[in-house]
């Protein structure tokens, strides 16, 4: 097939693609829409980066910067537009951040010409990826992310072994963007870091996840929470525990903040993961506490169980049975997105409302932690309905 043939069938595509109208499904639980087709895939990358155009020097029309995944995205609404900073992993395994944006939300994302740059603070940095994006009360749109380098005293021979940090870029429209020092804790390494919207004491506000090494928690207990005096040489000295990993629960393993918090007149939403351990591998899901207005470090609804698990098609990919979220977009009209990628490949979006979200918080039950405390609940639940006769 010749050159411009080829180019034109999957110029086609890819336009197709990108135009899709998508639709709700018909999985109902009362508490958010799921829907059929995924935002953002790998296929959703624009042909000109991933082929050379030139017919003389790509004459069979080959991918030469192939992309392997887009997940993990940062999200914000601008000027009443959806804007998400993916994750792009590249075939070399290699992550960084691209810019789509959307009038609706839930469809027609398409990426900006080039990607994210920001300074290069860090020679040690081999990969960065999973962007938190903070609308601050200071005026500025924080973007906090891991920021990972080959661990110095692994021992000789693993390749695997990796530390990693928080770091921090700031924008004021996410084209031009300024690196700030990566952030500093007692702990060895940190990961899933979000920066609170608000000042707190008149300090910059983190949630945390400390650990002991690049994969195991260790130690570390749960998401924290910590005040920095100066986000330009960020510095916490203290963390404190908000949200614990709990055995035999979906944050037994690990947990770690998702979305930057919503403020809301009964407390903050947090959309956060959990991870726990089974047969075929850890399981990753989404649950969501909510913390006191004016001490954001205090949960005080807290529903048991995952607000969002792998389903179906969501739970093939590069790392399977897993869902991630690190971004939400919370309307002013109280419409509420969920970004959420599905195992380390492809990006959903849920929709919901602050309201359903609160219900949601505050009258579910929380995990009874014991089976047989569990059946009492369902007890309860099912002699409330029975008594009401319906049928």
């Amino acid at each position: 097939m010749r050159f411009k043939d080829r180019y034109e069938i999957e110029l086609r595509k890819y336009e197709d693609l990108i135009s899709r109208k998508n639709e709700k499904t018909e999985n109902y639980n009362g508490i958010f829409d799921r829907y059929k087709y995924p935002v953002l895939t790998r296929e959703h990358t624009p042909l000109f980066w991933r082929y050379d155009l030139d017919e003389k020097t790509n004459p069979y029309f080959m991918e030469r910067l192939g992309v392997n995944a887009v997940f993990n995205p940062g999200a914000i609404e601008l000027d009443g537009k959806f804007y998400l900073v993916a994750r792009v992993e590249g075939y070399d395994r290699k992550s960084f951040f691209a810019v789509a944006e959307s009038d609706s939300g839930i469809d027609g994302f398409k990426f900006w010409d080039y990607p994210v740059e920001f300074d290069d603070l860090y020679p040690e940095e081999t990969n960065v990826y999973d962007m938190r994006l903070t609308k601050h009360e200071d005026g500025w749109i924080y973007g906090v992310f891991c920021s990972e380098s080959k661990d110095p005293n692994a021992p000789p021979g693993d390749l695997s072994s990796a530390i990693a940090s928080a770091g921090i870029v700031r924008t004021k429209d996410l084209k031009k963007w300024e690196r700030l020092p990566n952030l500093k804790t007692r702990s060895p390494q940190q990961r899933n870091v979000v920066l609170h919207p608000e000042l707190v004491n008149g300090k910059y506000a983190f949630y945390t996840r400390p650990q002991d090494d690049f994969i195991e928690a260790g130690s570390g207990s749960g998401i924290c929470f910590g005040l920095c005096d100066n986000i330009e040489s960020p510095v916490i000295d203290e963390e404190k525990l908000v949200s614990p990993r709990v055995y035999h629960t979906i944050t037994e393993v690990k947990n770690g903040a998702g979305c930057v918090p919503i403020k809301t007149e009964k407390g903050w939403i947090h959309i956060a993961h959990g991870v726990r351990n089974t047969a075929a591998g850890l399981r990753y899901v989404i649950y969501l506490f909510v913390t006191d207005l004016n001490d954001p470090s205090k949960v005080i609804a807290a529903p048991g169980g995952y607000l969002i698990a792998p389903r179906g098609e969501e739970r093939v990919g590069d790392v399977s049975n897993v869902v991630f979220t690190n971004g939400v977009i919370a309307r002013d009209n109280g419409d509420v997105y969920i970004y959420y990628a599905s195992s380390d490949t492809r990006i959903h979006v849920a929709t919901t409302t602050v309201d359903r979200l609160l219900d949601y918080a505050f009258n579910t039950p929380p995990d009874a932690l014991r089976s047989l405390d569990c059946v009492k609940q369902r007890k309860e639940l099912i002699k409330k309905n029975l008594e009401l006769n319906i049928r």
